[in-house]
């Protein structure tokens, strides 16, 4: 399975792929920065965004695109920037028929480093360690995205059994909720037919 993570942002959109073999063994492919102007207008600055994402697919043809999922913080406004630029990511790998998979920064320090509380130095010290790095990816951004495509790596599978075991659960409760259904009908069949005889 091939990742494309995204730590969504205007300022610095982090882009990284990572090929998984569905269990822990990870490897990267690219890792890269998307820089917009902080003078151009949001518009422009989210057009520099989605043209660099599509690039960056229609290069490495990932399977699924995970994305951060944007949490309240105190600046307001850094969080305008980033839910725009998740928006956008979202849109364009929907548009390339891609799945597009968000994990909260807490699931993903936790998958990455063990702490769901880890620090940025710790999230890049364990990004640089799993995937065999020579050096740590720079800036931040860069390694939150490898650590985006992980995390989507070794979780997906589990994702995927449980999904698997909530369809399963919720045929067999609309069974038995058909069955008791029926039972109830058929009950409420034989008192009318035995109210009718004793009526006769």
């Amino acid at each position: 399975m091939r990742v494309l993570g995204v730590d969504p942002g205007l300022t610095r959109c982090g882009l990284g792929v990572v090929d998984g073999d569905g269990g822990r063994q990870v490897a990267c492919v690219d890792v890269g920065v998307v820089r917009s102007d902080v003078d151009l207008p949001v518009d422009r600055r989210l057009v520099v965004v989605a043209d660099e994402v599509e690039r960056w697919i229609a290069r490495h043809r990932p399977d699924v695109v995970a994305v951060e999922r944007v949490f309240s913080q105190h600046n307001v406004r850094t969080v305008m920037g980033t839910a725009q630029a998740s928006g956008v990511v979202a849109l364009v790998a929907a548009r390339a028929g891609l799945p597009v998979a968000f994990h909260t920064p807490s699931e993903v320090k936790a998958a990455v480093t063990g702490a769901g509380r880890a620090d940025k130095a710790q999230v890049t010290t364990m990004v640089t360690r799993v995937l065999g790095l020579a050096e740590a990816p720079r800036p931040a951004d860069a390694a939150d995205a490898l650590a985006l495509a992980i995390c989507h790596c070794w979780r997906a599978p589990m994702m995927t059994r449980m999904a698997e075991a909530e369809r399963r659960a919720a045929e067999i409760a609309k069974a038995h909720k058909a069955r008791l259904a029926a039972a109830q009908k058929e009950r409420q069949t034989q008192q009318r037919l035995a109210e009718a005889a004793r009526r006769r």
